[in-house]
């Protein structure tokens, strides 16, 4: 067999470049789930706020019940 135009690769360099394909594979999968993550916690963090923004309004709304509760006259309680 002729070995014109074709490189000769030595066996190292042959198990360098399937240990750097492999590594380049491993990253890349890695800072995909990264972004995943880091997605997710951002969506988390911003259905937390909300919920927290719902429960100070509904504080609130309670409060101004309560305040307009005791300021009628004959109510039970005031």
């Amino acid at each position: 067999m002729s070995s014109e135009g074709q490189d000769h690769l030595s066996k190292a360099e042959i198990g360098k470049d399937a240990v750097q394909s492999g590594a380049e594979a491993a990253i890349g999968t890695v800072a995909e789930v990264a972004t995943i993550v880091t997605g997710a916690v951002k969506e988390i963090a911003g259905a937390l706020g909300g919920l927290a923004t719902e429960l100070f309004e509904i504080r609130e709304a309670s409060r101004r019940a309560m305040d307009q509760h005791g300021d009628e006259p004959g109510t039970p309680g005031s």
